[in-house]
């Protein structure tokens, strides 16, 4: 039964140098297709090494993700599903501007966002939707019932098969002061995942919406062995996103 799945997290999986995770759903289940229609997909390209991250449409133009997943190149994906599977829903977009956050710190993790800006607008659908985004320092309380999802593995530790299909997993709010970790950050990050349930996202989902409602509040970022994981606050950074978006596109 979907109530019985288990994510496991894999050992250090965010604590991975930025950038280098892909991200995965272990123990989840399939989406339904397009059912998270502004779920986009990040293919990242630093030197001669590639990795792969999650985001979401914000607006036709504009992608959130987490400032981990930069590159020196970056192309999006959205209306996707079936990773192998290409068709006409599917709208591939180079990324023609990116900030991460100026604060951002690659050690604690602190201020985890990067705005990146399509080439071209996305084509706005039944398979190509944008999602809403908090009020600012409208906090969600503990308790929560949200999700994430991404294409990672759905094998935990020494696995490098991952998903064709988009996986989901439900997770819940917690309070701040069950992430007793040292670098955590009650005003820029959230603590979600059941560590009794073992639910939560790992390793590179990175840069995926926690999705509460119909609105996304975080973004996966970093996490220890077990949960609870550590998700980007997004009601801290509404005008820091307002901004930097007037900047790219004046």
């Amino acid at each position: 039964m979907v109530t019985m799945l288990i994510l496991i997290l894999l050992p250090v999986a965010f604590l991975l140098p930025p950038g280098t995770g892909a991200g995965e759903i272990i123990g989840g289940w399939e989406a339904k297709p397009h059912s998270r229609p502004y779920m986009a997909y990040l293919e990242i390209q630093r030197g001669d090494k590639s990795s792969f991250c999650g985001g979401f449409l914000v607006s036709k133009n504009f992608v959130l993700t987490a400032a981990h997943c930069n590159g020196d190149k970056i192309t999006v994906s959205l209306g996707d599903h079936n990773r192998k599977r290409v068709d006409n829903k599917l709208q591939k977009i180079t990324v023609s501007g990116k900030i991460s956050h100026e604060n951002y710190n690659k050690t604690t993790y602190n201020n985890d966002i990067m705005l990146l800006q399509l080439a071209e607008r996305a084509k706005l659908n039944t398979w190509v939707k944008t999602i809403d985004l908090p009020l600012t320092r409208k906090r969600v309380k503990p308790g929560m019932k949200c999700s994430v999802a991404g294409w990672g593995r759905t094998v935990a530790r020494n696995n490098s098969t991952t998903s064709t299909t988009l996986q989901e997993v439900d997770v819940e709010v917690l309070k701040d002061d069950e992430c007793m970790y040292s670098h955590y950050n009650a005003s820029t990050m959230m603590c979600v995942g059941d560590p009794e349930k073992g639910k939560d996202s790992a390793k590179g989902d990175s840069g995926g919406p926690l999705v509460c409602g119909k609105m996304a509040q975080g973004i996966v970022s970093w996490g220890p062995y077990r949960p609870p994981g550590v998700y980007t606050r997004l009601s801290t950074f509404i005008s820091w996103i307002q901004a930097m978006m007037r900047r790219l596109q004046p």
